[in-house]
């Protein structure tokens, strides 16, 4: 498996509005529509679809929240016909390591919020190695991701 991920644009924006969560996910997470629009009043946010070759399996947003000035991904989700393969905790690599060729800043956390019901994704962050923190304001259970610093 080798995961890549693209800019959503003109040319890849409808297919990424077509990819779905599961029935019972779909309370977990904004649809690509919304995140798609969304992004575009997010100035330091990117959108990415998920690539496994030439098939996008999967949809991402992430980038610095001004309130906090930490990285934080807004938006993970996989297909529910690409789910059960890997590609969750391969696409959280994928943008952790994305992150960390952007982060010029030296930012030092990853944060991400999720439902607490939301199992697979706890499981899968957790995997990756995000150490829940506490419980947002708005329900969320946060987690985060120390960046290592580099040691030139």
């Amino acid at each position: 498996m080798e995961l890549t991920l693209r800019l959503i644009t003109r040319d890849n924006w409808e297919e990424a509005i077509q990819l779905k969560v599961k029935e019972k996910q779909k309370d977990f997470i904004a649809s690509n529509l919304y995140s798609i629009a969304e992004v575009q009043f997010l100035d330091q946010f990117i959108a990415c679809g998920i690539y496994e070759g030439d098939q996008m399996v999967g949809f991402t947003m992430f980038g610095v929240d001004p309130d906090d000035g930490n990285y934080w991904i807004f938006r993970l989700m996989i297909d529910e016909k690409h789910q059960g393969k890997g590609y969750g905790y391969a696409a959280v690599k994928l943008v952790i390591e994305e992150i960390k060729r952007r982060n010029t800043a030296q930012i030092p956390l990853v944060m991400i919020g999720y439902d607490m019901e939301n199992g697979g994704a706890r499981a899968v962050y957790k995997k990756a190695g995000f150490l829940e923190t506490e419980i947002a304001p708005w329900g969320e259970q946060l987690a985060a991701y120390t960046l290592k610093a580099e040691v030139h």
